[in-house]
């Protein structure tokens, strides 16, 4: 004869419920953390009287050997922007780090694009040799004196892992890159810290559903 199963509601208890709540909190604020990588691509940089800010595509997260789209929204003192065909503009991309003086590693043409709400402003095809860390240096001056100062605008900028090539594309500067440790793998390395979190949590709640 077999005794009756005893079939009761499983409840979770207010020590547990706030361990859940905790751990829910750990993984909210790592999610939080990757967001905010790209929302600081769109941070305003500002030299004398001039502010910009850049934006890379596809969506702020440039990979190593696929051409990048890059603009640059340019506003002067009062909120007014700055198009290429005011600016005698130069674009400079180093890998970092690199000291003073130092040749830029590309060196590409800037074109009057349209992006936004933005009209021909300075953009740049930009083809990263390798993943990692890179400064974007953007220096103009005025084609009529006086309309705004003469500036220079520093964008740091993180590539992740893509097609590693050797040959850098036509009119950039033939440096040999030194080595350099590799940042651009960075947000996979966030993702996979979530992803392992998430896991610990799950196994944490089912241990704690055996015990009791």
């Amino acid at each position: 004869m077999f005794l009756p199963i005893s079939r009761g509601k499983f409840t979770i208890s207010s020590p547990q419920k706030s361990k859940i709540k905790y751990l829910l909190l750990l993984v909210l604020s790592s999610l939080i953390v990757t967001t905010n990588t790209q929302v600081l691509a769109h941070t305003v940089k500002i030299s004398a009287d001039v502010g910009g800010t850049i934006h890379i595509e596809p969506n702020d997260n440039p990979r190593a050997g696929e051409v990048t789209q890059a603009w640059f929204a340019l506003t002067r003192k009062g909120g007014k922007v700055i198009p290429l065909k005011d600016c005698h503009c130069q674009l400079a991309i180093y890998a970092e780090p690199h000291a003073a003086g130092e040749p830029a590693l590309l060196e590409p043409p800037l074109q009057p694009i349209q992006a936004e709400r933005y009209q021909g402003i300075p953009g740049a095809k930009v083809t990263f040799p390798k993943p990692g860390a890179y400064q974007l240096q953007l220096s103009g001056k005025p084609v009529t004196e006086g309309s705004f100062q003469p500036f220079e605008l520093k964008f740091p900028v993180t590539v992740a892992t893509g097609k590693t090539i050797d040959t850098l594309q036509p009119g950039q500067n033939l440096i040999e890159a030194r080595p350099r440790t590799t940042i651009g793998l960075a947000q996979p390395l966030i993702w996979l810290g979530i992803l392992l979190l998430s896991g610990g949590i799950v196994v944490f709640l089912i241990q704690n559903m055996k015990k009791n």
